[in-house]
């Protein structure tokens, strides 16, 4: 990506998760200086030290780790001094996680969001661009997802990522602090976990037929996705640091691809990039309670006001991802 003109700190927090992991890559790999913090509850060491293998060693010198939580709110005034940009994607993600715990979701996910934002306000940073998620279209039938208007929402996980859009537009209106939010539409790519047991569907897959293992199909596969390859989201968080424009300020954006793709497509395409010789049928069961049917973002606004460009459709980002889940595979196989 060629459009940093000059050094900057940047604060990327949730770096050792997948998102934030690609942030801090991308932008020590142009020379930036870069701080990244997480607390490893979801984020992984292993993602920081598979970054750092692929940065040059002049630039892993302009980065810095700190394990700290978002909830400690001197932690988080700390960790702002100094910074130009916040690209803020530190929470605990998951509908499932969020109908189980709603309170800790809360406390990460709005009061964290609140303590980030404030101490970046009195930190005067020149950018602060967030993680929303495309959850707060809830029951809304609408298709594509445009972003004036949005339903019901469905779970606690949905009701935080609102919070903070209403949060950053309140302190860009009170404070004059530029905020930008980014409603992310399915993010996959290399280094999302598969493991966890609030696993994203790509991952998932990808991982189980590898191991030859059967995937899970919620409903009868009809359900649909605006899938978005992670290098996309990456463009539209620098896309947002770097924006002049104050029409964007305060505002929030669709981040997605604008392609609608069922599960059945999904599970056929991820089949043809692994290229199996064996037919692996999957398994239909329940749908997930808060899961939302259906899913198409509406992208113009994003790229009218931020630029955003997407390069990378489903397929193309597919075939890096299985690249490197097979590659990973062949590691830790004889690590």
């Amino acid at each position: 990506m060629k459009c940093f003109e000059e050094q900057k700190v940047w604060l990327v927090t949730g770096a050792a998760g997948f998102i934030g992991s690609h942030l801090v890559e991308t932008l020590l790999k142009n020379g930036q200086i870069v701080i990244g913090l997480d607390n490893f509850v979801t984020g992984k060491k292993e993602n920081i030290n598979d970054v750092l293998s692929l940065v040059q060693k002049d630039n892993i010198s302009k980065f810095t780790f700190i394990e700290g939580d978002i909830r400690n709110y001197k932690t988080c005034q700390e960790v702002t001094k100094g910074v130009d940009y916040v690209l803020h994607q530190a929470a605990l993600g998951s509908v499932p996680r969020s109908l189980k715990d709603p309170v800790t979701t809360n406390d990460v996910n709005v009061s964290g969001f609140l303590n980030v934002l404030r101490a970046s306000e009195e930190n005067k940073v020149s950018r602060f661009v967030f993680a929303s998620s495309s959850s707060v279209y809830g029951d809304s039938p609408n298709l594509p997802k445009v972003e004036g208007t949005i339903g019901n929402l469905l779970s606690p996980y949905a009701t935080s990522k609102r919070a903070n859009e209403l949060y950053a537009q309140v302190f860009y209106r009170c404070y004059g602090i530029p905020v930008i939010g980014l409603r992310y539409f399915n993010v996959f790519g290399p280094r999302q976990d598969p493991g966890s047991m609030y696993a994203a569907v790509i991952p998932l897959w990808i991982h189980s037929l590898l191991m030859r293992q059967s995937c899970y199909i919620n409903g009868d596969g009809s359900y649909s996705r605006d899938f978005c390859f992670i290098d996309n989201v990456v463009q539209a968080n620098i896309k947002s640091a770097l924006c002049n424009s104050k029409e964007a300020y305060g505002e929030v954006f669709n981040i997605a691809f604008g392609k609608q793709t069922t599960l059945v497509q999904l599970y056929t395409l991820i089949k043809d990039a692994l290229q199996l010789e064996k037919d692996i049928k999957p398994h239909y069961r329940e749908n997930r309670p808060g899961d939302v049917a259906h899913s198409l973002a509406s992208i113009d606004k994003a790229k009218n006001m931020l630029g955003y460009d997407p390069l990378y459709s489903l397929e193309e980002g597919l075939k890096t991802t299985v690249k490197w889940f097979e590659k990973s595979l062949i590691n830790l196989s004889f690590g």
